[in-house]
């Protein structure tokens, strides 16, 4: 299907055979969305916020099991975010990051993140954390979900994050960071930590 003009009704009807196809092909876990290549079918007005929120065509997404559920089929391609299904493709603007991470627990060393979709994902060496200058919001933190997929850590939990913070020596200059699973992801060096958090 070419990306074209709808009307409302259609557009709407379009929505609702991405969640049918969803459901289908999620019925045993996540759906292997990195295997399918459907063709594009354009912008039908899905929107994440930077607070996390759906919308479609400018009105929020208000039931939890539809965003989950348009969550799991989410893929980050070279053009931008889109929800995948096994025939079609349709892009989402994303305003920062897809999902939040909105709790993080410790447990035997591992730093394990939810996200507002109910993702569970813990640092490692595989879903790094990272840290972006924010332009003025100091440090902004992400922990990566899945694929190309990542969470903002919301300020609450970044400060927990910081108080379990360390300083370790990396390539001869002390670096304050966060250790998990094994891995230490530098978040700033340390002598710059104060002014950025």
């Amino acid at each position: 299907m070419a990306a074209k003009a709808t009307t409302g009704g259609e557009t709407a009807a379009e929505l609702n055979n991405l969640a049918s196809a969803a459901r289908a092909a999620g019925e045993r876990g996540l759906p292997p969305v990195h295997l399918w290549n459907p063709p594009y079918c354009g912008d039908i007005g899905l929107r994440i916020a930077r607070d996390g929120t759906w919308f479609y065509q400018n009105s929020p997404i208000g039931r939890l099991p539809l965003v989950k559920l348009f969550a799991s089929i989410l893929r980050k391609d070279p053009e931008g975010h889109m929800l995948v299904t096994p025939v079609e493709k349709v892009s989402v603007a994303v305003e920062d990051a897809p999902f939040l991470a909105v709790e993080c627990l410790e447990k035997d060393g591992a730093l394990t993140f939810r996200t507002n979709v109910d993702d569970h994902v813990s640092a490692d060496a595989d879903h790094p954390l990272r840290f972006e200058p924010g332009p003025s919001e100091g440090i902004k933190p992400y922990v990566l979900v899945r694929g190309d997929l990542w969470a903002l850590v919301t300020r609450p939990i970044f400060y927990d994050l910081v108080e379990r913070g360390e300083t370790r020596d990396i390539d001869g200059r002390a670096m304050f960071g966060i250790a998990s699973a094994g891995s230490f992801f530098p978040m700033a060096p340390a002598d710059e930590i104060e002014g950025l958090v």
